[in-house]
């Protein structure tokens, strides 16, 4: 695979990063006392025991000495931890774990190998982003990954069309409602290696952005690479102030779907926002 082609002990690279990680961070959030905070989180967004299985969601504590002990006992050194970018490095060279205080979401590639981590932070700190992604690395190259691609691929190919979605939890929110021809980016444009793996299950992508100038600027940026490669690109747009998840958690699936299925084709909805701007 690509983790021991990049180099020699790439197979406990790859399972420092992802496959065993993610099993030990999932253990933490479905039974440690001290993931008490995730597990209150998820339950507040309406997620309960059986999504957090179903993505194998975990928690990665604020104390260091977990996450030290988990590597010392699987053998990985810390100089490993850091080159799989669960370990960060300050400019002293200390290093210590990247994720702290968050639910672990786990970046998968189209295979279905944990190949990264997307964090969420649980607790208010104004220094600290919302969300936070590993860092790129020899198996995890963001501009190369659909977040939930790997589950979503086949019903994305049996209903003729994508569902782009911006948030991770949106993204499984609706695949868990039922609507599962949906994906997500990572926080990136769309780019041509994106536009390989749609095109080999879909002609036809919806965009549904953020309501807002930032959602316009996104689905604009993602005609740009869509378009031109053969795409009929649609944008959905959801009532002010909702997002998927808020949407279906609120008013169900079916009426999610009732915005997907009116979905303007991408110049109307280009024309239509900028007479009401």
């Amino acid at each position: 695979d690509l983790a021991r082609a990049v180099m020699p002990d790439g197979l406990a690279w790859q399972n420092a990063n992802g496959n065993v990680l993610g099993v030990y961070l999932h253990g933490l959030l479905m039974k440690h006392p001290i993931a008490a905070p995730a597990r209150d989180y998820l339950k507040s967004r309406g997620f309960n025991s059986t999504v957090a299985k179903n993505w194998q969601l975990g928690y990665a504590p604020d104390q260091d000495l977990y996450l030290r002990k988990w590597a010392a006992e699987n053998k990985y050194p810390e100089a490993l931890m850091a080159r799989a970018g669960v370990f960060a490095e300050s400019d002293s060279g200390r290093r210590y774990p990247r994720f702290r205080s968050r639910l672990m979401i786990p970046i998968r590639s189209e295979g279905g190998e944990c190949i990264g981590f997307s964090g969420r932070l649980l607790v208010p700190d104004a220094k600290a982003a919302k969300y936070l992604n590993s860092p790129e690395t020899p198996i995890f190259t963001k501009s190369k990954v659909l977040f939930g691609f790997d589950k979503s691929k086949k019903a994305i190919n049996k209903e003729g069309y994508a569902i782009i979605l911006e948030g991770q939890l949106d993204m499984i929110t609706a695949y868990e409602a039922g609507v599962q021809n949906v994906c997500a980016s990572q926080g990136t444009a769309f780019t041509d290696e994106h536009v390989k793996m749609l095109k080999r299950h879909a002609q036809e992508v919806v965009l549904c952005f953020d309501a807002d100038n930032a959602g316009y600027k996104a689905a604009e940026r993602s005609y740009q690479i869509l378009g031109p490669a053969g795409f009929t690109v649609k944008v959905a747009t959801l009532p002010k102030g909702e997002d998927p998840d808020s949407l279906i958690k609120s008013q169900g699936a079916d009426v999610f779907r009732s915005f997907i299925a009116k979905a303007a084709d991408f110049l109307d909805f280009q024309i239509t926002h900028k007479q009401r701007s």
